[in-house]
Order: C-alpha cells, then sequence, then structure tokens
C-alpha cells in the first residue's frame, strides 16, 4: 500500500488547536518540508499537500532527526499536539507533542488537487520517460501530479542543494555552517563560527581580588589547520563549561570575543586570545573522529634555546635522539606521589644537545619506544616543551606536550640527511655550554644584567622562591688542586657510571654495561672581584673553558705528575678574568639554608663590547647626577 498524507490534515489541526487527549484525534499524516535547526530545536513546515504551517518538533525527536530516521519530505503521524499564536503575526504555530515516523524521505513534495469524490491522498510512482503526459491522474480523480520534464537543465548549485535537503539533519547542519579558520579571526569580525578540537584543559582557579572573588579557567583550542587559540572563561561561563568541555572532543564555537594575547602569559602562538561568556555557544560535532588538526611545529634551533630558560613561552624543537635512559620516579613535594620521568639527549644540526625530560604518559609510552629503538637514532619532533636551567638549559614535556617520532615533514628529512653524512661523525657539545657573551644569535646577553658578587653575597634571601641570574665579571682566584674535579660518565647520556663486575662500566640510566668511559667535570672554585668573593660550582663544559682542557686531558697530568704539570695547569687558569652567567639559588645543609652560585655559561671578555658597557654606565650615573 502506498504512502499517504491525510487529505485536510492542516485543516483539522486550525479546527482543533488544543486537542484534550490524543484519542480524540483522527489520524493525522503530515509530509515534513524545510527541516532544519533553529536554535536547538528542529523546525519545519507540516503540508498535507494543499496547506502548510509552521511547526516543531519536540526535543526528545532530536536524536531520531539527528540518526535519519526523521527525513526532509518524509512522512510523521502526529499523535498530540498544541496551535500557537506567533507575536504579530496572523500566522500559528504547530507544537508537536508527540508524533510517529510513517515513512523516510519521498523522491518529490506531495502537491494535491483535491476531488470530492475521494476522501485519501495517494501519491504513486512516476511513470516512465514514454508514458509521461502533461498530468498524471490517480485512481477515482483523487490527486494531481505534476512531472519533471523530460530533459531539465540545472545549475550546480541546484544539484548541490537538492543532495543537501535528502541528507541527514547532522550531516547537513555541517554543511550549511560557515566556519571560520582561526587565523582569520580578529577584534574586530562580527559574527563567527570556529570548528575545533580541544587540545588541552587547565584546572578551575579560583581568585579574589578588589572587584571580588571569582573562578576561571582555560582551554586551548585547534583547528583543522593545526592554528592553536587560548579561550578563558570567568565565573559563570567557567561554571556553564567546565564539564562541558571534554579533552579531544570536537565544538563549534560561536559569539566569542577576541583581544590581543598577553604576551606574559599566552601559551600558545596566537597574538589573539578568546573569551567566552554566559552567552557564547559551544556545541559539540558529533562523529568527528576523523577531524585530526595538524600538528604545527615552531622550531626553534637547540643553540638558540638561552632566551627561553625559565620563562613562560613554549617551545617546540627536532632532533636526533642520541641516547634514552630509564625509566625513573620523581616524588613530588606537595603529595608524595610518584611522577615517571624518563630523560633523553637530543641533538641537532647546530651540533648542540639538550637533555629533554619526559613525565607521566609519555616517560611510559614514547619514552619506552624510544628506548627500544634509540640505537637507531630516530628523529623526533616535540612540541610545547618547558625550557629550564638544569646544567644550563633543559627540556620538560607538559601535560599538552606533543612527541612525534620520525614525522614525515621536510624538517626531519633534512636533519636524516645531515646526521647520515655529517653529524653521525661530528663532536656535539651541551647547549649549556653555548650561551654567547653577546645578545647577537638570540642568546642570553652577559651585560643586561651585570652586578657584583658583593650584591649576591650580600643578600642572603635571593634564590628563595626560584633561581635568580646575574651577570658578572670577575677572576678566577683558587681552585682546589685536592678536590674530586671529575666523576665517570657514560659516554651516551652523561650520568654517572659504576665499574661493572667482571670489566667495563654500568650504567643505571640506558641499563647497559660499556667498556669505556668519558670523564665530566664537577668543580668548585673561588672567584673574585673588586666587592668581595664566593665559592662557585662550575659543571663540564663551563670548567672546561676555566681550566683550558678537557677533564680526561687533566687526569692524565694528574697521574703521571710530570713536571708538576697538573698543578700547574690549574694555576694557569688562576687569575684569569672572565665574564660569568650565574644562577642563585637556596639549599639546605644541617638544618641551615645557604646560597648555592652555579656558573650557567663562560665567556672571554670582548674589550669591544665592555668598553661600550662601561661607556653606557658612565652615561646613566651622570644621567642621574
Amino acid at each position: 500500500m502506498a504512502k499517504s498524507v491525510t487529505p485536510d490534515a492542516i485543516s483539522t489541526i486550525l479546527a482543533n488547536p488544543s486537542p484534550d487527549s490524543s484519542s480524540d484525534l483522527p489520524e493525522i499524516i503530515v509530509q515534513v518540508l524545510d527541516l532544519k535547526l533553529t536554535g536547538n530545536r528542529y523546525t519545519f513546515n507540516a503540508s498535507d499537500g494543499k496547506m502548510k504551517v509552521r511547526a516543531i518538533f519536540p526535543s526528545n525527536m532530536s536524536s531520531e532527526i539527528i540518526a535519519g530516521s526523521i527525513q526532509n519530505k518524509g512522512l510523521v503521524k502526529i499523535l498530540h499536539y498544541t496551535l500557537n499564536d506567533i507575536p504579530n503575526k496572523s500566522e500559528k504555530y504547530l507544537i508537536v507533542i508527540k508524533c510517529e515516523v510513517v515513512a523516510p524521505a519521498l523522491e518529490t513534495e506531495i502537491t494535491a488537487e483535491v476531488n470530492t469524490e475521494e476522501s485519501e491522498v495517494v501519491l504513486k510512482k512516476p511513470k516512465l520517460e514514454n508514458q509521461i503526459k502533461d498530468e498524471v491522474k490517480t485512481e477515482g480523480a483523487g490527486i494531481v501530479l505534476k512531472p519533471k520534464p523530460e530533459m531539465v537543465s540545472k545549475s550546480a548549485a541546484q544539484i548541490i542543494y537538492e543532495q543537501r535537503e535528502n541528507m541527514a539533519p547532522s550531516t547537513r547542519m555541517a554543511m550549511s555552517r560557515r566556519v571560520h579558520p582561526l587565523v582569520s579571526l580578529n577584534p574586530y569580525q562580527g559574527n563567527w563560527t570556529i570548528k575545533v578540537r580541544l587540545t588541552s584543559k587547565g584546572n578551575m582557579r579560583t581568585y579574589k581580588n578588589a572587584r571580588g572573588e571569582g573562578c576561571v579557567f582555560n582551554v586551548e583550542l585547534t583547528d583543522e589547520d593545526g592554528t592553536q587559540i587560548q579561550a578563558t572563561m570567568f565565573n559563570e561561563a567557567a561554571r556553564k563549561f567546565f564539564d562541558k568541555f571534554q579533552l579531544g572532543k570536537v565544538y563549534y564555537i560561536s559569539k566569542g570575543t577576541l583581544k590581543l594575547a598577553n604576551k606574559q602569559f599566552k601559551t600558545v602562538k596566537n597574538d589573539y586570545e578568546m573569551t567566552l561568556n554566559e552567552n557564547s555557544m559551544v556545541e559539540e560535532a558529533s562523529n568527528e573522529e576523523s577531524f585530526i588538526p595538524e600538528t604545527k611545529f615552531n622550531f626553534v634551533p637547540i643553540d638558540q634555546l638561552g632566551p627561553y630558560v625559565n620563562g613562560r613561552e613554549l617551545v617546540d624543537i627536532i632532533g636526533v635522539v642520541q641516547g634514552v635512559g630509564a625509566i625513573s620516579n620523581v616524588k613530588r613535594k606537595v603529595d608524595n606521589e610518584n611522577i615517571p620521568k624518563r630523560d633523553m639527549t637530543v641533538a641537532d644540526d647546530t651540533k648542540r644537545t639538550v637533555v629533554v625530560s619526559l613525565w607521566n604518559e609519555l616517560a611510559n609510552t614514547v619514552g619506552q619506544e624510544l628506548f627500544d629503538i634509540a640505537d637507531k637514532s630516530p628523529i623526533v619532533a616535540i612540541k610545547s616543551l618547558k625550557v629550564g636551567d638544569f646544567q644550563g638549559v633543559s627540556l620538560s614535556t607538559l601535560g599538552k606536550s606533543t612527541v612525534l617520532i620520525n614525522p614525515d615533514i621536510p624538517e626531519a628529512k633534512k636533519l636524516k640527511s645531515w646526521y647520515d653524512s655529517e653529524g653521525k661523525g661530528s663532536s656535539m657539545a651541551s647547549i649549556g655550554s653555548g650561551l654567547s657573551p653577546s645578545s647577537k644569535g638570540g642568546a642570553r646577553s652577559m651585560y643586561s644584567d651585570r652586578v657584583s658578587l658583593s650584591h649576591i653575597t650580600g643578600n642572603p634571601s635571593l634564590g628563595e622562591d626560584k633561581p635568580a641570574f646575574f651577570s658578572i665579571k670577575a677572576f678566577i682566584s683558587l681552585i682546589k688542586p685536592d678536590q674530586a674535579m671529575w666523576y665517570r660518565a657514560c659516554k651516551t647520556c652523561n650520568k654517572k657510571v659504576t665499574e661493572a663486575v667482571g670489566s667495563g662500566y654500568w650504567c643505571e640510566g640506558c641499563q647497559k654495561n660499556d667498556d669505556e668511559c668519558s670523564l665530566r667535570y664537577i668543580m668548585v672554585s673561588k672567584i673574585s672581584d673588586a666587592s668581595g668573593e664566593a665559592w662557585v660550582s662550575a659543571f663540564n663544559e663551563e670548567a672546561e673553558r676555566i681550566v683550558g682542557c678537557p677533564a680526561d686531558e687533566l687526569d692524565k697530568l694528574k697521574s703521571n705528575e710530570e713536571g708538576n704539570a697538573y698543578q700547574q695547569r690549574l694555576k694557569d687558569a688562576t687569575w684569569a678574568r672572565h665574564l660569568f652567567r650565574v644562577s642563585v639559588t637556596q639549599n639546605e645543609y644541617n638544618n641551615e639554608k645557604r646560597q648555592r652560585i652555579t656558573v650557567r655559561a663562560v665567556a672571554p671578555i670582548d674589550f669591544a663590547e665592555e668598553s661600550r658597557f662601561l661607556l653606557e654606565e658612565i652615561k646613566k650615573m651622570r644621567n642621574s647626577q
């Protein structure tokens, strides 16, 4: 039996706007036309072939619409409804309270010329082309269909429109949205909608200021092109969207505002930041597993990491893995929880190396994979790394960090080619030894915050909360010859090794036994300037610059003791003047807090640059008088 609409269904509804119960209603079957999402409800035109009325589906039917059970040009049976007036208009609005699906989308919209002899309007299939006449009439002369012409010329836009009309509503919604790429947004733009994946979600934080107390949280959003933006929500908006935003899900977002990003607090590469308020629209996009934003990198060469030390700005690097250590656990002071950690050494074509610490899940997953293939020197690209000052410069992953192994990008291919042809046999030095005395080339300047030694030693509280950094000009006044100036280190990861049972040296970090090891400095010396003196610690690269030779060479001189060459080398190193970059921290020893001054960089004096610096200082003194 052919699917049918109820003749004069709309007239029946208009004559009975508020039926007492569904049992009093005759059968009402209508065709759904112009189905679309309006706000958070689906609206349509209810048609009986002769008349139409604007209508709205109940919210509990949204799942059937999204699933495609209810389709445009389909048939539904209305079981319960009410009819409301549209304000300031003579039209009525049909509020569907309960309904059920009769048929999916038909081939065409039903139009009827009613004949009194037949009470039912029946839709029949179109006839073959050679049977098409100007009008096709059904048995009993009840309905007349207007057939399509034999040849219909349609534009591409018309074809696409007809195809979209018969799509599932969720698919049609996605196509009908005008989604803006993040890179196109600016504070002066009007309405916009973005489609983004939530790639980072912060904790809900509370604050208190002169205007009162409140709460705030941030998210990081990434679109399909890999562009990122940070969005912030305060108070009502924070409470409204905190649970709605789920890490890894895709959302349509609109009605937000943009402003210039505060460089002090921004965590993504974008000139703008977004604010969402309680009126902003955030709608989850379903079935978007394939929406995977491209990971965009802004690589910083390892030899230019100096200016980022202890800053808020995160960096991306790409490098060749030189070694991967075993996993370890670090006890967090706040709650005594053990956090997994794994260190690896990475190098790039600047011939500098840096230690990258993988934390939490990355230490177990990616870290283990890299540990297993470390001997093949894989390429790693890492996004969003925090730059610390351990051993001069070090890198650490965060919760939002991304690690790609042997990525298929031009930078990786170029680096692999360099390493295979040249880098594998090159001598690599730690970035900690590469901080230049000049700010040229991106490194931290030795002249930016010059102080005297008395400024450091006269302020015992320096470095209590976080490390303090200074530049000083001083002499090496004493190097104790009887101190333990070096340690045996693994040639792969530079960690301390012990003598293995039988022969060789065991590295706990790499979990392997090597026939040879290297010696690395860990030296204490006294430095002096016109204001005073202080003991400082220097690690391998910095100590090499002070002493003038590697630890292995100095060890040979000490072993031979021919002509007191060892003592003479240390004597030659004293009373030499250097520029130092130092960090000041607080250490506790026997329940007593003491300053620890560590040399982070050493450089010879550039007399031209030093003269310019002194002239500038003299000028400042004159201007202050």
